[in-house]
C-alpha cells in the first residue's frame, strides 16, 4: 500500500512539474507577443479596420479605424511611392486632399503629387515618420504634377525637388514661384487645417513676400526637413473620443524672433552623445492606446477598391461600426458635404520638447 501511494505521489509531482513548465511556456509566449514591435504589427496590415472612422491617441503615438485610401490617380492628383501602401487616412483627411487638389488646380497649380498619408490602420511606421499615425497627417510634394500619368517606376524613383539651399537654409530663388505660395495659402485657408509644416527657409520666404492678409501664416510652422514637401495636419474629428488634440499655434504670423532662431547655428548643431533609438523602433502595443489592439484585430473590408476615395462624384463606401464590435453596419457614402469640419481647430496639444536636429530627410 505504501508503495502504491508513493507511486501516486510521484506521478502527481511529475504532473505538477509538467503543468508548471507549460505555464511558464505560456507566460513566455505572452511576453513575446507583448514585446512585439507595434511597427511590425501595423506595418503588416494591408487593409484598414472595417469599423467606424475614429482616431486614437496622438499624432505620433496612436492608430485609427475606418480608413479609406485616396485613388492612385485622379483628375487633379497622382499618388507617389505606391509600394509603401501609405495612401490611407481618416475619410475627412482624404476628402480634404482631394478638395485641395481641385482648388489648387483652379488657382493655377498643375495638380498634386501626394506623398505619405498613413498606413491602413495607422500606428508607427516601419520607416520614416514619427507622426502620421492617426490618419490626420499628409505630405504633399512641392513638385508640380507632370502633364502625363506617371508609371509605377516613375512613382517609385522620381525625386522631389528641394526648394531650399541646405547650407544657407534659404529658398533657392530660381525654383520658387508665386504658385508655391498660393498653394500653401490655399491649404492653410481650410479651417480644419491646424498646422502646415515647412522648411524654415520656406517660412522665411513667405514672411518676406506675402502681402495683404497674412493671418494664414500663423498655421505655417517651420520645422527640420520639409524642403521637398509640406506637411498638412488636421484636428481630431467628430467621433474620435480617444484622439488627443493639439495646443493652439502661437499668436501672430510667426515672422518674429522664433523664426530668426532657425537662422542661427543652434538648430543645426549636431547632437552630442550616443544616439537615442527612434520611438518607432522600440514602441510596443503597450505604448499605444488600448483601443489600438481592437483596431489591429478588427476585420478588413472586402477589398481595397471598396474603400478607395476617387474624388468628387465617385466616393468610396466607408464601413461604419464601433471598433470593438465584429458586426459591420450599413456603409454610408462620402460626399462633398462630408468634407472636414472646422471643429477642434487649434485645440490643445500635449507639450513636447524641441526635437534634436536631424539630417535632411530623403524623399518621402
Amino acid at each position: 500500500m505504501t508503495a502504491f501511494f508513493s507511486g501516486l505521489l510521484g506521478k502527481a509531482a511529475r504532473l505538477l512539474m509538467a503543468a508548471a513548465t507549460l505555464g511558464l511556456v505560456g507566460l513566455d509566449i505572452q511576453a513575446a507577443g507583448a514585446s512585439e514591435l507595434a511597427k511590425d504589427l501595423f506595418g503588416s496590415k494591408k487593409l484598414p479596420a472595417a469599423t467606424a472612422p475614429a482616431s486614437y491617441g496622438f499624432y505620433s503615438k496612436g492608430c485609427f479605424s475606418g480608413g479609406v485610401a485616396i485613388a492612385t490617380d485622379g483628375p487633379t492628383w497622382q499618388a507617389m511611392r505606391l509600394s509603401r501602401n501609405r495612401r490611407w487616412g481618416h475619410p475627412k483627411m482624404i476628402a480634404l486632399i482631394e478638395k485641395l487638389s481641385r482648388d489648387a488646380t483652379a488657382d493655377g497649380w498643375p495638380g498634386l503629387l501626394v506623398g505619405d498619408i498613413s498606413q491602413p490602420r495607422g500606428g508607427p511606421m516601419l520607416t520614416g515618420h514619427a507622426s502620421h499615425q492617426i490618419g490626420l497627417d499628409a505630405d504633399i510634394w512641392l513638385t508640380p504634377m507632370p502633364d502625363h500619368k506617371l508609371s509605377p517606376t516613375e512613382r517609385e524613383n522620381m525625386s522631389a525637388v528641394s526648394m531650399v539651399n541646405e547650407k544657407t537654409h534659404r529658398v533657392i530663388e530660381k525654383r520658387w514661384t508665386p504658385e508655391h505660395a498660393r498653394l500653401l495659402e490655399r491649404a492653410a485657408s481650410y479651417p480644419e487645417v491646424e498646422r502646415i509644416l515647412v522648411n524654415p527657409g520656406i517660412k522665411k520666404k513667405l514672411c518676406d513676400t506675402v502681402t495683404g492678409d497674412r493671418s494664414w501664416l500663423r498655421k505655417v510652422r517651420p520645422f527640420w526637413g520639409h524642403d521637398y514637401h509640406f506637411h498638412v495636419r488636421i484636428g481630431c474629428q467628430a467621433g474620435s473620443v480617444g484622439c488627443k488634440e493639439q495646443d493652439p499655434t502661437p499668436r501672430g504670423d510667426g515672422c518674429d524672433k522664433s523664426l530668426a532662431w532657425w537662422f542661427t547655428e543652434e538648430p543645426w548643431r549636431p547632437a552630442t552623445g550616443p544616439a537615442k533609438p527612434k520611438a518607432r523602433d522600440i514602441m510596443t502595443m503597450a505604448s499605444l492606446p488600448k483601443a489600438c489592439q481592437a483596431v489591429l484585430d478588427a476585420p478588413s473590408p472586402a477589398s481595397e477598391a471598396a474603400v478607395t476615395y476617387r474624388g468628387k462624384g465617385a466616393p468610396a463606401a466607408v464601413v461604419a461600426a464601433p471598433v470593438p464590435e465584429p458586426e459591420v453596419a450599413d456603409t454610408p457614402v462620402i460626399t462633398d458635404a462630408d468634407a472636414p469640419a472646422a471643429a477642434n481647430a487649434f485645440a490643445p496639444r500635449p507639450s513636447v520638447d524641441i526635437p534634436l536636429p536631424r539630417p535632411r530627410p530623403t524623399n518621402k
